[in-house]
């Protein structure tokens, strides 16, 4: 297969949707697991939380993986995934729409495949919104434009500041956590469906995969969707 046939052939296209689809899989993980440090500031006075960490653990994760040289360039790769497996969905999905002369709006009762399989364009493409709305709030403020809510503490940015101000609004809360839900929805089929691209289709082995995958589906989301929620309620910082 030639580079060219890889943008642009219905096979190529699915299979740069699974490698950078399995790429961003991991980046998830890392993600999350950064983000989940302002747990730390839990407040239960039981280790291993500490309320009077004020976001310092967080704040440090934050500081690393945004000064460390080796990760600001793997960061370009990131963003050049994100923007590849937006591309090549939107295409994909394009195709797909020209092919059988309709979208997703098809019944959910339909047999043959689950709902959210169907809409993995449509789950797709509020992510992307939500992505963009989650770089405004954090990546801008934090690489552009500097912001007045995350002072320098010890030579750091804030970020814990930032994040508590603006999960103070209802409204962003509630939008983090409907975009947590499509991603959730959106892994339940994009997990297995990146393994079954890359030629795993025997049936143990994807058994073992799709258990895994709605695993994932579940706890990243869930995680992802707490942060927001404890930030407002008051349960850290």
């Amino acid at each position: 297969m030639t580079w060219k046939q890889a943008f642009t052939s219905s096979i190529g296209k699915k299979l740069v949707m699974g490698l950078t689809g399995l790429f961003l899989i991991v980046f998830l993980i890392v993600h999350v697991g950064i983000n989940a440090c302002i747990f730390a500031d839990l407040n239960v006075p039981v280790w291993p939380f500490d309320p009077s960490d004020d976001g310092a653990i967080f704040n440090k994760a934050a500081h690393f993986m945004g000064s460390t040289i080796l990760i600001r360039i793997l960061e370009v790769g990131l963003f050049a995934g994100i923007i590849l497996h937006i591309v090549q969905g939107l295409m994909l999905e394009a195709s797909n729409r020209s092919k059988r002369k309709q979208g997703y709006a098809v019944q959910l009762g339909g047999r043959g495949s689950k709902w959210y399989s169907r809409a993995m364009g449509l789950l797709g493409t509020l992510i992307m919104i939500f992505l963009i709305l989650h770089l405004a709030h954090f990546w801008v403020k934090a690489r552009i434009t500097g912001s007045d809510d995350m002072p320098e503490v010890e030579g750091m940015h804030n970020m814990f500041n930032l994040m508590k101000v603006t999960f103070s609004e209802l409204w962003v809360v509630i939008v983090y956590v409907l975009a947590c839900i499509s991603l959730a929805y959106h892994l339940l089929h994009g997990f297995q469906s990146a393994f079954r691209t890359l030629g795993v289709h025997n049936n143990k082995w994807m058994t073992i995969v799709q258990s895994i995958g709605v695993g994932y589906s579940i706890l990243v989301p869930l995680l992802f969707a707490l942060m927001p929620i404890a930030m407002y309620l008051g349960w850290v910082g």
